[in-house]
């Protein structure tokens, strides 16, 4: 259901901005998105598990949020992260 440690430091290292990145938006957001798109597929198996479906809501939430505040500060590193992400199709 939750992504692997070893799969959480392969998408720091991929979206980084610095050598010793773990906070930015980018990265903040990068993982959200994998944890979501894991806690999806769990869903799709297991329908009435609401405590999971509720956990969905509140990352989806943070994620809005983060990405909202990347767009007010820096609309360039916004698109270049929802392209890479593939996000807002």
């Amino acid at each position: 259901m939750a992504i692997t440690q070893q799969r959480k430091n392969e998408i720091i290292a991929e979206f980084r901005t610095h050598e010793s990145d773990t906070g930015s938006p980018e990265v903040q957001i990068a993982v959200l998105t994998a944890e979501i798109n894991a806690l999806n597929a769990h869903l799709q198996t297991h329908k009435k598990d609401f405590h999971s479906k509720r956990g969905l809501h509140k990352m989806v939430g943070t994620r809005r949020n983060l990405l909202k505040y990347l767009r007010e500060t820096d609309v360039q590193r916004y698109r270049e992260l929802i392209q890479r992400l593939g996000l807002r199709r």
